[in-house]
C-alpha cells in the first residue's frame, strides 16, 4: 500500500474533515442568523440575536484564521505571520532538539533517575526468577548459533591455522622447558618423578615374562659367543636352567639397588641425577648450541603434516562439538549460563557491595553514554525535522492536533456570541445621552 493510500485511510483524517464541517457548518448557522436578524429588523428579540449572531460570526472567524494560520497561508493570501509551523520549520527543529537534550538527555537528570531506579538490585530480582535467566540462556543459545552460521568456516580455519603456527614459531621453546624442569627441581618434586620411575622400573622388573626374556637373551648371546663352551654346560646342567638362575639373579639384585636408591635420600644415584638435571636446566637458559637444537626440533614438529592437519581440523571439532551442543534443549552450555545468571542474582542479593559496585559502574558508563549521545542526538533530531517535507509535517501535525483545534473554533464561536449577548445587555442598560 502506498503512502498516500495510507493517509487517505488513517481514521484521523475523516475525524478532522467531520470536526471541520462541524466548526464550518456553525460558522455558516451564524451568518444566517446574523442576516436573519437584520432582515427581521433587528427590534425585541432579534436585537438579541443579532447581537448572538454577529459576535459569534466575528469570534468564529477570528479563530478560523488562528486555526488555519498555524499551518498554511488563509485563502492563499501572503498574509504576514501566517503558516508559523511550515515557515518555521527549522527553527521548530531546533527547539526540539534542544527541548530533548535538555530535559531527556541531562546527565544530572538521567543519573539521578538512574540512582533511584537502583538498577543492580532489580536485575538481581529479574535474574531470581529461573524463567528470566532460562529466557536470557535460550536467547544466547540462539544468538551463538547464529554467529556460527554467520562465521566464514574456511576463512577461521585459515585464521587459527595462521595464529596458531605464528605463536608456536615465536615460543622460546628451550626456555620453557628450562622453566618447567626448574618448576619440578622445586620442593624436590624432581626427586618425587625418579621414586615413581623407579618404582616403575622395579614393577617392571619383578614380572615373570620379563624375567624369561632377560634368561633368553643371556641363553641366546652365550650359544652365540661360546658355542664349544655351552655344548659342554649342557652336559652338566642345561644352560636354559643356567640362564632362568642368572636372570632371577640379576633381577632380584637390581630390585635390592632399586630398593636402597629408594630408601636412602643421598644415594649417589640421586645426587648424580640432581646434579645432571641443575645443569641441563642451566643449559637449556643459556647454552645457544641446545637452545638452537631445540628451536630445530621445534620448527620440524611445525611444519610436519600431521601437526599441520590437526591445526587445520581444529576449528572444524571446535565449529561441530559447539553446535551439537547448541543445538540441544538441553544444551551444556546453556545450562552453565542460566546457572551463572542464577548465581549472579544470589550475589547480587546477598552483597550490597557488589550491587554498590555494580551500580558505580553502571552510572559511569551511563554518563559517558550521556555526554557522548548529547550533541549527536540533538544534531539528529534537528537535522531529521529540517530535511522532512513542509507538506508532509504539516498534513502530519494537523492530523495530530487539528481535531482539537477545532474546539477552539467552538469555543470562540460561543464565546464571541455570549459577548455579544453581555454588550447588548450593556448598551440596552445604559441610559441614553
Amino acid at each position: 500500500m502506498t503512502t498516500s493510500a495510507l493517509n487517505a485511510s488513517d481514521p484521523r483524517r475523516a475525524e478532522l474533515r467531520r470536526m471541520r464541517a462541524l466548526a464550518t457548518g456553525l460558522l455558516l448557522l451564524m451568518l444566517a442568523g446574523f442576516v436573519l436578524s437584520h432582515l427581521m429588523g433587528q427590534h425585541g428579540a432579534w436585537a438579541w440575536v443579532a447581537a448572538f449572531c454577529e459576535a459569534a460570526t466575528v469570534g468564529a472567524l477570528a479563530d478560523w484564521f488562528a486555526v488555519v494560520a498555524l499551518f498554511r497561508r488563509p485563502l492563499g493570501l501572503p498574509i504576514p505571520h501566517t503558516a508559523i509551523l511550515p515557515r518555521g520549520k527549522d527553527r521548530l527543529a531546533d527547539g526540539l532538539a534542544v527541548f530533548v537534550r535538555d530535559h531527556f538527555l541531562a546527565p544530572d537528570a538521567l543519573l539521578e533517575k538512574m540512582r533511584t531506579f537502583d538498577p543492580a538490585t532489580r536485575l538481581a530480582q529479574w535474574l531470581a526468577q529461573p524463567t528470566q535467566a532460562r529466557m536470557l540462556a535460550d536467547m544466547g543459545r540462539g544468538w551463538l548459533l547464529q554467529a556460527l552460521d554467520l562465521l566464514d568456516e574456511q576463512a577461521v580455519r585459515r585464521a587459527i591455522q595462521r595464529f596458531v603456527v605464528e605463536r608456536l614459531r615465536q615460543w622460546n621453546a628451550a626456555a620453557t622447558a628450562g622453566d618447567v624442569l626448574g618448576l619440578l627441581t622445586a620442593d624436590g618434586r624432581h626427586q618425587q618423578l625418579l621414586d615413581e620411575a623407579l618404582q616403575r622400573l622395579g614393577r617392571w622388573l619383578d614380572n615373570e615374562a620379563v624375567k624369561a626374556r632377560v634368561s633368553q637373551l643371556i641363553v641366546r648371546y652365550a650359544r652365540r659367543e661360546w658355542p664349544k663352551l655351552m655344548d659342554t654346560v649342557d652336559w652338566v646342567k642345561p644352560v636354559e636352567e643356567i640362564g632362568d638362575s642368572l636372570a632371577e639373579r640379576l633381577a632380584r639384585a637390581a630390585l635390592e639397588e632399586l630398593q636402597e636408591v629408594l630408601t636412602t635420600p643421598q644415594h649417589p644415584l640421586r645426587q648424580d641425577y640432581e646434579r645432571w638435571l641443575q645443569a641441563y636446566v642451566v643449559r637449556l637458559r643459556e647454552d645457544p648450541q641446545l637452545a638452537a637444537r631445540v628451536e630445530e626440533l621445534k620448527q620440524q614438529a611445525i611444519d610436519h603434516p600431521a601437526l599441520q592437519d590437526y591445526i587445520q581440523g581444529l576449528w572444524a571439532r571446535i565449529h561441530a562439538a559447539l553446535r551439537q551442543d547448541l543445538e540441544r534443549a538441553d544444551s551444556g552450555i546453556a545450562r552453565h549460563l542460566e546457572q551463572s545468571l542464577q548465581g549472579l542474582a544470589q550475589a547480587l542479593a546477598r552483597d550490597p557491595a557488589l550491587r554498590e559496585a555494580l551500580n558505580t559502574h553502571m552510572l559511569d558508563a551511563a554518563e559517558r553514554l550521556t555526554t557522548r549521545l548529547r550533541s549527536s542526538v540533538t544534531e539528529h533530531i534537528a537535522s531529521t525535522m529540517k530535511g522532512w517535507d513542509e507538506r508532509h509535517l504539516v498534513d502530519q501535525l494537523e492530523l495530530s492536533v487539528g481535531r482539537d483545534l477545532q474546539y477552539i473554533r467552538f469555543n470562540g464561536t460561543l464565546v464571541g456570541g455570549l459577548i455579544g449577548l453581555l454588550l447588548h445587555a450593556l448598551s440596552v442598560g445604559l441610559p441614553a445621552a
